[in-house]
Formats: structure tokens, sequence, C-alpha cells
């Protein structure tokens, strides 16, 4: 029963856990800290005593996962809590690892806190090789300035009509000479950076195509649909199955939008109306490469090539949401177009919201009915028969 139950705060770091617990009668003590190992963590469940009148919860941090399954396989019920979540007084300028202990398990047991998702193991592992992807990126584009940089610096152009990190530029920078020994060492690290970095994200990018073949069929659905968004290619869609993770736990559109950050701020009072920019207070991966995807949106409507390929073998339901996102989303992006910094984060909402529209559980009830048989395609191709020709 609930009047039973014990709850407790654990103020988790790297080697030590602070351990603080809300009593049956009302009362929070603190236990003390224990290291962060899982005979320690044993022994303190152990001393407490039934794990069924136990409930824990911890906050999110570089820690991770590895406690919440550790205290699982004990039979503990317990919950991770997003830390910008958690209620603070306004004028509490005191901050220790007992007090935020303590705060936990008093706020846990009047039900104030709100728990994260936790992601299962497969989940979590093809997350960290999304993002390890991404910082690979990041890296290789630190090095490619550098080097870009050190070149200008010294007077080296290419020729014209040689395009940056083509084929071409490569061999014009290996061909390239200086006199001075030290900057044809410095050449030489800034090139072998580079192509170093251009194989990492070569090599990772293969293994996140091997990882998607073993993953579940539910998961190599969703990333089938998100294809079918225009600006949204193999990366992409495995990114965003990856950051969303079960994408049925959203309620709707709006709560999705929310988890991204890419919903705009607002400062209301009384009969003023105030809105500023997009809050920025989600998950920063998924709101960068949905804002780099409602980039596509400029362009005027149309079914492509290479969106062609990547449409085979989807349903029919999901061709239509695709479709119509495009007139939408390009819609609101030109209205906009004299603002082009706020364009794409104009867009970006609305185009998290066709992602919940193409892979949530409502896309999930649509596949199982008959489609109506409507293509893309074939009303673009009657537009441009429509359309008046330029002779």
């Amino acid at each position: 029963m609930k009047e039973k139950v014990r709850f407790l705060g654990l103020d988790v770091h790297a080697e030590t856990i602070a351990v603080a617990v809300a009593e049956p009668d009302g009362s929070v003590r603190s236990l003390g800290t224990i290291a962060n190992r899982a005979e320690s963590i044993r022994k303190l469940v152990k001393k407490l005593g039934p794990v069924e009148q136990l409930k824990v919860c911890y906050e999110a941090g570089p820690t991770g996962y590895v406690l919440y399954w550790q205290l699982a396989e004990l039979g503990i019920q317990c919950e991770v809590i997003a830390p910008t979540l958690v209620p603070m007084k306004a004028g509490d300028r005191v901050k220790t690892d007992r007090r935020d202990a303590e705060r936990l398990a008093r706020s846990f047991r009047s039900d104030d806190l709100t728990a994260v998702w936790v992601p299962n193991e497969g989940s979590e592992a093809l997350r960290d090789l999304v993002r390890a992807r991404e910082a690979a990126k990041q890296d290789q584009l630190r090095a490619r300035h550098r080097l870009s940089k050190f070149l200008l610096r010294t007077g080296q152009r290419p020729s014209s009509g040689v395009k940056a990190w083509t084929e071409l530029y490569m061999a014009w920078v290996r061909q390239l000479r200086f006199q001075q020994v030290a900057q044809e060492s410095t050449r030489l690290d800034y090139l072998h950076e580079v192509e170093h970095m251009a194989e990492r994200v070569k090599r990772l990018e293969q293994a996140i195509a091997e990882a998607v073949k073993l993953a579940s069929p539910e998961l190599q659905e969703v990333i089938r649909d998100l294809q079918a968004l225009r600006g949204i290619a193999g990366i992409s869609a495995v990114t965003i199955a990856a950051e969303l993770g079960n994408i049925t736990r959203f309620k709707g559109a709006r709560q999705l939008m929310g988890y991204s950050g890419a919903v705009p701020m607002e400062d209301s009072s009384g009969e003023r109306r105030r809105r500023g920019s997009i809050t920025k207070t989600g998950n920063a991966h998924l709101r960068r490469i949905t804002i780099e995807a409602a980039w596509s949106y400029r362009l005027r409507p149309g079914v492509g090539p290479a969106l062609r390929k990547r449409q085979q073998g989807v349903p029919e339901e999901i061709k239509e949401i695709a479709w119509k996102a495009q007139h939408r989303l390009h819609k609101s992006a030109t209205r906009g177009w004299r603002r082009r910094a706020r364009t794409s984060a104009r867009s970006s909402p609305r185009w998290v919201a066709n992602c919940w529209a193409s892979s949530g559980p409502s896309a999930s009830r649509r596949r199982r009915q008959p489609s109506s048989g409507w293509r893309p395609d074939e009303e673009q191709k009657q537009r441009q028969k429509q359309r008046p020709s330029k002779e």
C-alpha cells in the first residue's frame, strides 16, 4: 500500500551516491553516502527492507541508465527524473548532495517529478552510434576549417571552377609544396587529419547501416516511412528514430514538438501577448536534424528521382502525408522568405508534426486501412501539363 512505501532520492555521481528517504510517517532524512558500485547498492537495498515497499528516483545525467538497470534487476521500481523540471524554491541558495537527495525524495513522494523515457539496450546502443557519427562530422568540419584557413593565410588558391573538398580539390592540396619545412609539416598534418576524419565518418555510416539491418522490424518500418518525407534520407531517418525511441509514447504532435524544443516561447500576461523564438529546451540532436530537413521545403513541391526511389515500398497513405507536408511547409517557408534566418525554425515544428503523422500510432492504424489509390506523382504530372508553356 502507498502509506507503507518508502521513497528514496539518489543524488548520483561518478564515484558516490547520496541517499535520502521519505518515510511513510512524513519525515525525510538522509542515509549518508555510498559508493557508486553494484555491491554497495545491493547492500543498501537489503538494509532498507522489502523491495515491494521501495520506490527510487534519481536525476538523468552523465552516468546514464546503469543504475536504473541495476535496480530493475533487484526488482525495485525506479524512475529517472528530468533535472530541469525538479521543483526548486526561489530563495534556496544552499546546494549540497545531501539536500539534493532529500529534495528528490520529498518531491518524489508528493508526485511532483517528471520522469524521462528510459531506452532499452538496443535503442541506447543505436543512439550512441548515431551521436558518434554526429561528433565525427563536427570534428571533420573543424579539421577542414583548419586546413582551408591555413591555405588562405599562405595565399594558396585552387584553379577557378574547383569546388572545395571535391576529389580535384584534395588532389590539388596533395600536390602543394612549401619551401619552409615548418609549413610543409603543417600542411601534411592538416591534410592527414582531414583524410582521417573522412574515413572515420565513412566507417561510422557503414556501422549505422549494419545496425539498422539488425534492428527490430518495427524500427526498420519507422525508418523507411520517415524517408518518404522530403529532406530525409537514411542517416537523418535513423537519427530521428534513435533520438525519439518509441514514438508512440507521445500523446500527440504537440508533445512531440515540445520534446524537440521547436516550439515558440511565450511571455503573456493579461491582454498582452508576446511570443519569441523557439525555446530550445528539448533534445538538441533531434532539433538540429529537423531544422536541417526543414530547409528543403523552401523549394517548390515535387518528387525527384532520389525521393521517388526512397518512397518505393512505402504505403500510399504515408506518401499522401508526405505530399501534403510539402505543400504546407513550402507555403510556411516562403511566407517568411525575407527573414531567412527564421524560416527553418518556423517550419521545424510543423515538420516534426509530420514526423508524428507518418510514424506515430495513428499512422500504424492507417496502414491497416485500404488505400485510396491516390498518388502524388500523378497529381504532379497533371499540374505540369496544366502549367502554361514558356514559348
